[in-house]
């Protein structure tokens, strides 16, 4: 088998591994649909409540409210992970191997 063809049989691989469940999607779930049904009824008026009382949650000082909020409405902080030496100088990306003779 030649490099391309070698290269062409990984991405169909890739491909097939990488769409996930198959046997679920946001069309077939039961609790998602049923959820969504009951917060629209009455012109939105459940969806409403809920949102009041989070808001006033957040408003009492529960920090799980306000962090609901916050993620809802400006998204999801992206979490920042810096690795470093420890004084803060980048880490030295270098192997080093050594052979060694073995007694017999």
């Amino acid at each position: 088998m030649t490099k391309e063809e070698q290269l062409e049989q990984a991405r169909l691989n890739a491909s097939e591994a990488n769409k996930g469940n198959t046997n679920s999607s946001k069309n077939n779930r039961l609790l998602n649909q049923t959820l969504n049904r009951a917060i629209v009824q009455e012109d939105g008026k459940r969806a409403r409540a809920i949102v009041e009382a989070l808001l006033s949650k957040a408003e009492d000082g529960d920090m799980t409210a306000i962090k609901e909020i916050f993620d809802r409405v400006e998204g999801k902080a992206i979490a920042k992970t810096e690795i470093s030496g420890a004084d803060g100088s980048p880490i030295p990306l270098s192997i080093g191997i050594s052979f060694v003779a073995t007694s017999s």
